[in-house]
């Protein structure tokens, strides 16, 4: 970590100067919890990483934050650290297994978990002072279209949403989906389907979901809303056995189903956001 990163004093008003370069930050979110969007921007940062790039992941689901866990990281230092200005900003970023480096939020921060002027220019500091540094930062956000959430995501350029085939989480998904569309003008929206049972089951739910968008939702005249499909990641038992070891699954079982498939949604967002 550079000796360039500074801490954010608490409670200051962010700064003038916009994030640079926010086509660098990645928001992967969700409609609905349990869909696996932790345990997948960790293992796509692992993946990320093993392709030499330097990645960050910033748990930025400051309220019920769970990336340690995961990682089966028990860090000293953390976000809240930060934000109350008891730790430096470098102190808190810690390298995690699979390469990538990590800031974790340290579950539990209630007083975080509405989104305050205080709030809003901490985030903010802490997002101009680690984008510099690093091929690509991952935000990982809460569930659900919060205001700490929908803050989060606008400060990404690409935004990921994970949903799994059952109809609560396509149901909210489409919500999560419209909402990012009418506040944040989003026109491209990439998804990642999770726990699919057959080949192409993810591709024809993005496109009926495409479908709905087309018909309800609108972002700007003459500028359609378009889903970017960037895979599937089938059911695959690994999957549990890696999170009940707490492991990543791109070390554990790197040749598994559902490692390989994380690999190829790695592999297209690389391109897309650094392409040679």
């Amino acid at each position: 970590m550079s000796d360039e990163l500074k801490s954010p004093q608490p409670g200051t008003e962010p700064p003038s100067v916009p994030l640079m370069p926010l086509g660098k930050v990645v928001a992967v979110t969700s409609g609905k919890g349990g869909v696996g969007k932790t345990f997948f921007s960790a293992n796509m940062a692992a993946s990320l990483a093993k392709r030499g790039l330097r990645v960050l992941v910033l748990d930025a689901d400051l309220g019920l934050a769970n990336l340690d866990v995961v990682l089966n990281l028990y860090p000293k230092i953390t976000l809240h650290d930060v934000f109350t200005g008891k730790a430096k900003l470098e102190e808190a970023v810690i390298k995690a297994p699979g390469g990538f480096s990590v800031l974790l939020a340290g579950s539990g921060m209630v007083e975080y978990s509405r989104l305050t002027p205080e709030v809003r220019g901490d985030f903010l500091h802490i997002m101009n002072s680690l984008v510099p540094h690093y091929d690509i930062v991952i935000l990982d956000t809460g569930a659900g279209i919060s205001d700490v959430v929908l803050f989060s995501v606008s400060l990404a350029s690409e935004v990921i949403v994970v949903a799994t085939p059952e109809p609560t989480s396509l149901t909210d998904a489409y919500a999560t989906i419209k909402v990012l569309v009418n506040q944040q003008k989003r026109q491209n929206v990439r998804m990642v389907i999770n726990q699919t049972a057959r080949l192409g089951d993810g591709r024809a739910i993005t496109m009926q979901l495409q479908q709905v968008l087309d018909r309800f939702v609108v972002s700007e005249p003459g500028k359609p809303v378009r889903l970017i499909h960037m895979g599937d990641i089938p059911a695959d038992p690994s999957v549990r056995q890696a999170i009940m070891r707490r492991q990543l699954l791109m070390q554990s079982m790197p040749g598994c189903p559902a490692a390989m498939a994380v690999t190829q949604v790695a592999i297209k967002l690389q391109e897309a956001l650094l392409p040679r």
